[in-house]
């Protein structure tokens, strides 16, 4: 190992130069003039992955922008890891606001700055240098890897799951790898090994059969507005809990362990309340703000509108109003239940002054890799070895689709291991990652791949 740690540092200046020609090309997979550069970034990660030793590399078609596949699969005994991340980047706009070409990854203050930098680049490619690393000087990896690099994350992933269902056998393996997330904070390395799911539905609340002069009809009609927003505000009880019968049956209850261990995070409610301009908290009664953001499931209104809303002054008293309301979900609710009980429970509390249309826009599954797995115990010992403090675990409050679909269409667990910062303007002009988290990244994933392979073996006598 202290080999393998002196060719990373030995070779860190040509890293940083092979990261920067990688963050050059402009991989925007939602503007159609990026097609040639979506192509070209793909075929870039296929010679390099060519160049650091990974076998049956290939550039493999789908119905949109292009995916690399490789692996290296010479450590029979021991586990598989399918490594995932993406090319594809955000669109740069607005492009004024980037204090250096986004496209041209700069170095300033301890951060590499450019586009792709954090979200995924730059932590897909830590990777490849521990890769790298084990195959030029030992010949070998300590494990069995396969690699798997899409170009549409940003843009839904719309043509993944298809091609996971049918390169099944091809992807199978023990776990999924991803970092493409956070570090809690800076100096705080973490295991994430949750994340919530999602319910997303629109509702629509129809009055008179059409829109009314306010002074002729205003007293004889249930204004659809109104009618809509009293239904909201009845989505919640006083104590911020959500009141749609039978919605926290299936939830799963944080064990004594994890609670103990969101405790020993560094947070203050007061701190992030003022971060976020505001003098006081809001949420579930008789949970930490954690818990709240991580572990509990939340009922919120995405967004409503009707009537008129544009310049000056309409006196209309509208047919119709809308609203969006996203729930998230997590262990063990499943979206299409959850999204069966808000249909039945708004037509319910609708007054008979009304009709309501519940439409199910999208769902996703929460996702929970248990923190006694392998995986999550290599991830531990990695972390600490990587950045010389022992990590704590999260959870995350969004979702990732793709850890669903492994879960569902392979039956494999993922490890999240990321090392970005929730500051690291992903998605923002001047997105960057912090050199240190990037290199600590590499020491990080080449202990990784080490770990596993015994705690693997233990667990599996165990069991």
């Amino acid at each position: 190992m202290q080999q393998l740690l002196a060719y990373l540092e030995a070779n860190r200046e040509r890293t940083l130069a092979e990261l920067k020609e990688f963050i050059s090309i402009p991989s925007v997979s939602s503007q159609s003039d990026h097609a040639d550069d979506m192509r070209r970034c793909a075929e870039w990660i296929s010679a390099h992955l060519k160049a650091i030793g990974l076998e049956h590399v290939q550039v493999m078609e789908t119905a949109g922008h292009p995916l690399v596949y490789a692996d290296w699969l010479g450590a029979p005994e021991a586990p598989t890891v399918l490594l995932y991340g993406h090319y594809d980047v955000q669109p740069v706009d607005p492009v004024e606001l980037w204090s250096s070409p986004p496209f041209e990854a700069t170095i300033r203050e301890g951060n590499i700055y450019g586009r792709g930098a954090v979200d995924d680049k730059g932590q897909v490619f830590a990777h490849f240098k521990a890769f790298e690393a084990y195959l030029k000087n030992t010949g070998k990896l300590p494990l069995n890897v396969k690699v798997l690099v899409e170009g549409e994350e940003e843009i839904g992933s719309e043509h993944l799951d298809a091609f996971v269902k049918e390169h099944a056998d091809l992807l199978k393996a023990d776990l999924v790898l991803i970092s493409d997330s956070d570090m809690f904070a800076r100096g705080v390395p973490s295991v994430c090994y949750g994340l919530r799911g999602l319910a997303y539905m629109e509702v629509e609340v129809t009055g008179p059969n059409g829109d009314l002069h306010s002074g002729s009809f205003g007293g004889s009609v249930h204004n659809p507005i109104q009618a809509l927003a009293e239904m909201i505000a009845s989505l919640h009880d006083r104590n911020g809990r959500i009141t749609i019968p039978g919605f926290y049956k299936d939830v799963l209850a944080l064990s004594k362990t994890e609670r103990s261990s969101f405790r020993k995070l560094p947070w203050k409610d007061r701190k992030y309340a003022a971060s976020l301009g505001l003098k006081e908290l809001y949420g579930e009664k008789g949970f930490t703000t954690l818990e709240r953001l991580w572990a509990r499931p939340t009922l919120e209104c995405n967004g409503i509108w009707g009537g008129y809303t544009g310049q000056g002054a309409k006196t209309v008293l509208p047919s119709k109003a809308y609203a969006k309301i996203s729930m998230r979900l997590v262990p063990n609710q499943r979206s299409a239940s959850i999204a069966r009980l808000f249909e039945k429970h708004m037509k319910k509390i609708a007054p008979k002054t009304v009709s309501v249309k519940v439409r199910a826009l999208h769902g996703g599954e929460p996702a929970l890799t248990p923190i006694e797995s392998p995986g999550v115990r290599a991830a531990v010992v990695a972390l600490e070895k990587g950045f010389g403090k022992k990590p704590l675990y999260q959870r995350e409050g969004g979702s990732i689709p793709i850890v669903v679909q492994f879960k569902e269409i392979l039956g494999i667990d993922t490890v999240l291991l990321g090392f970005g910062l929730a500051d690291g303007n992903a998605h923002a002009p001047n997105e960057f990652i912090v050199l240190e988290n990037f290199f600590g990244g590499i020491r990080t994933t080449l202990h990784f791949y080490n770990e596993l392979p015994g705690i693997w073996a233990k667990d599996r006598r165990k069991h």
